[in-house]
């Protein structure tokens, strides 16, 4: 079932850094905002059917706002874009959420955060909730590793400077010396059954970091990933392939040159998209027969393997057909 449409105002809107961008959203007179946990994102409506992502920047205990850091991507489609240059304190803006697709292992001894860039908004969220005195005194533990180009291109550094961060905090620059800047193969050597690791920024920082890890040993389970983005290309050799949908029996075809997303919604079919890049999990959708041929990087390796789900807006079909549950 699809939520409702929260209705919330900007209470201000400020620079972080010269591209990254802070909002905080306040519930309307009379309504309050529902809680959220760390590592949560809010959906933001953006108008002409633009609809974007962005993760929550604060600790789940500030009740009163939801707090959200959004990049400016040079090569934005939109979202981005419209944050930066036309939303404006005092507006409202509709969103759903909060939803959650990066939780925090409720078991881990042990919390290894790895930030690179924009990355840093869920695990501040995170960071801030470990260390919170009821976290502590439960035997909360965690260290955040904080990666950015340069000093000037990092947001939420005196946050991150506060006396309850300060000392699990570490910091790495592209532009610093050769001792400070991040050594994902040196940090991740030696597995810990107690340590989950969770790592969010850009696609070539997350699938270095999940290679360290997977090269050293470390199990799956313990790895916690969340993408910003994703390349989404057609590839050589790609070939057309139909799609049933089990409720009313229609078939309908995709093209070598379109994506099963679109050649759904031209037909007719009512299909809940957001990012169009197989991040956000939006058109997850699930699969009765078939074989997907999965693109996006919002499943886990088991759930691909599983074969039980995909997403529309980037994924194919290795079969000549699949079946889904639409």
């Amino acid at each position: 079932m699809t939520e409702p449409l929260l209705t919330l105002r900007v209470a201000r809107k400020q620079a972080a850094t010269d591209r990254i961008c802070t909002l905080e959203l306040e519930a309307l007179p009379g309504q309050t905002l529902p809680p959220f946990t760390p590592g949560a994102h809010l959906e933001l409506q953006l108008g002409e059917g633009l609809v974007r992502q962005y993760s929550l920047v604060n600790a789940p205990s500030e009740r009163g706002l939801y707090r959200l850091g959004v990049l400016l991507d040079p090569q934005s489609r939109g979202g981005s874009r419209a944050v930066h240059e036309h939303v404006q304190a005092g507006q409202t803006l509709q969103v759903r959420g909060p939803r959650n697709h990066f939780a925090l292992e409720p078991s881990a001894r042990h919390h290894l955060l790895l930030a690179g860039g924009i990355g840093i908004t869920p695990l501040l969220s995170m960071a801030q909730h470990l260390a919170h005195p009821e976290q502590q005194a439960a035997g909360a533990r965690f260290s955040l590793h904080y990666a950015a180009r340069s000093r000037a291109q990092a947001a939420y550094l005196e946050r991150l400077a506060e006396p309850d961060l300060a000392a699990r905090v570490q910091h790495h620059f592209d532009d610093g010396p050769p001792e400070q800047r991040l050594d994902l193969s040196a940090l991740l050597a030696r597995p810990d059954a107690g340590t989950h690791v969770y790592v969010c920024g850009p696609q070539g920082f997350i699938e270095a970091t999940l290679a360290a890890a997977r090269q050293a040993g470390w199990p799956e389970a313990q790895l916690h990933y969340e993408y910003f983005g994703a390349t989404v290309q057609a590839q050589a050799g790609d070939r057309g392939f139909e799609i049933e949908l089990a409720r009313s029996g229609k078939t309908v075809w995709v093209a070598p040159d379109c994506s099963a997303a679109d050649a759904l919604t031209a037909a007719g079919v009512p299909l809940m998209t957001a990012c169009l890049q197989g991040v956000c999990g939006t058109c997850l959708t699930p699969v009765l027969s078939g074989q997907p041929e999965h693109r996006d990087a919002y499943l886990s390796a088991e759930e691909k393997a599983a074969n039980q789900q995909f997403l529309p807006c980037c994924s194919r079909a290795v079969s000549e057909r699949l079946v889904l549950d639409l």
